[in-house]
């Protein structure tokens, strides 16, 4: 491949919670609408921010995470998405050296991997000279990454930034910027992320990109992320003759979560036809293959529920063999009804167990995921407050699961018929996914 040089760089911070993902997406907004071409990218698993980039910058956002895909495999996304890209920007993982095991996996070691300068997001809220001593053990705890600029968040006075840019120049480190404390464009938590729900994020997002334009130098920031892209053998060739029609859930927050690199392999295999379980009448005909990601169907239960005429459809296509891969929220679709505090609504009912979110036994359950089934190992992804109710001994999980340090979790992958479904979210840009069905022995419903 020819060199191809561009403004990129990925944006790491000491710690979670700094506003790597406000400045993210508020610098991809102020791009895109001056007219270039922004690629987002996302380190690590998540399914949540991934959605934010894609508003800001107008093109979809992709993982990149040496845990669930091959270092090789990461490289080849980077440049293949990169290469019709003006400039390319890439959101980091809770601290820059965090990772799955130790530093394993985490945003440092994508960016040496990809060879991306970084730009390091300091909250200078709480200190303002003492930031030399931490940009400067940030700089040189590994010197094989370039930290190309600082941009400091929840700056205070104009003493306050002098004194931060004094830290910058003493470590010769370039300040790219300071952003002033503004509480009103916090974006509202929800669970680990955003919330994806809410109709003025959009507003929000160009409210940022203003924002951040009369106190980010932009023009000193993508001079000094200037670089060529990483050089790696082309990908093989994908087939163009996939035949199949696969059908996929998806919409705002009940069917939400879907990693990119997943919709490009069922591409490979045939025509992929979007619907929203809310609103569909009907499930697309003549379908090989049906795949309900994940989401917040808890959060849009009644809606689900009151669209009854899509649940005999799905029912019917299950009962009749259809491949369904199911995962994390499409799971708790297809399972008798989630639970609260007060009632219980119904879902398709494929599964005998009923899902709860009530209060009282709500239990943060995360981390990386990996097990192999028919013969192929697959990796992904575990998020979720949600728990399974009733005896669960009447759908017993087929297989184990295991951490990302291979030690055995509870996570269950139930299998009905052709139907597979887990809390786990798959990655399978490099999986064979018709695979998963070649095994003929398959369970009978309790």
């Amino acid at each position: 491949m020819k060199p191809i040089t561009r403004p990129q760089f990925l944006i790491a911070a000491p710690a979670s919670g700094t506003g790597k993902t406000s400045l993210s997406m508020a610098l991809m907004r102020s791009f895109a609408r001056k007219g270039k071409i922004v690629q987002p990218f996302k380190c690590g698993p998540d399914y949540i921010d991934i959605r934010f980039h894609e508003i800001a910058a107008g093109h979809p956002s992709v993982n990149l995470d040496t845990f669930m895909a091959s270092e090789k495999h990461v490289k080849q996304l980077y440049r293949c998405y990169s290469e019709a890209a003006d400039i390319c920007v890439a959101e980091g993982m809770m601290g820059l050296f965090d990772g799955y095991d130790g530093r394993k996996g985490s945003a440092a070691d994508i960016a040496l991997l990809l060879e991306l300068p970084i730009v390091l997001v300091i909250d200078a809220k709480s200190a303002s000279y003492s930031a030399a001593a931490q940009i400067y053990g940030f700089k040189n705890f590994d010197r094989r990454l370039r930290i190309a600029g600082v941009i400091f968040n929840r700056t205070g006075s104009e003493r306050h930034r002098m004194s931060l840019g004094k830290a910058c120049e003493d470590i010769d480190i370039p300040c790219l910027g300071y952003i002033r404390r503004n509480e009103e464009l916090r974006l509202k938590s929800r669970y680990l992320g955003l919330d994806i729900s809410r109709k003025e994020n959009r507003q929000t997002i160009e409210a940022w990109a203003d924002f951040i334009e009369e106190q980010v130098d932009t023009d000193l920031l993508l001079e000094q992320t200037m670089c060529p892209l990483p050089v790696c053998d082309a990908p093989a060739a994908k087939p163009q003759n996939g035949r199949l029609r696969i059908a996929v859930a998806k919409n705002r927050e009940s069917f939400a979560f879907i990693y990119e690199e997943t919709l490009a392999k069922l591409r490979e295999l045939g025509t992929v036809v979007f619907f929203n379980p809310e609103t569909a009448k009907k499930l697309p005909r003549n379908i090989d293959l049906l795949y309900l990601p994940g989401g917040y169907p808890e959060k849009r239960a009644g809606e689900l529920t009151g669209n009854y005429y899509i649940y005999e459809d799905v029912r019917q296509y299950i009962e009749n063999g259809g491949r369904t891969l199911a995962e994390c929220g499409g799971m708790i679709y297809l399972s008798k009804g989630i639970a609260d505090e007060k009632k219980t609504r119904s879902m398709v009912g494929i599964f005998p167990f009923t899902v709860t979110t009530a209060k009282d036994k709500k239990r943060l359950t995360l981390g990386y995921r990996q097990l192999e089934y028919n013969g192929q190992q697959l990796r992904g992804h575990e998020f979720h407050y949600t728990q399974l109710e009733n005896d669960r001994t009447a759908a017993p999980s087929v297989i184990q699961v295991y951490n990302a340090l291979g030690e055995p979790v509870a996570t269950p992958v139930f299998r009905y018929k052709n139907t597979i479904a887990s809390y786990t979210h798959l990655y399978l840009g490099q999986a064979d996914i018709l695979q998963l069905w070649n095994d003929p022995n398959t369970p009978n419903k309790p």
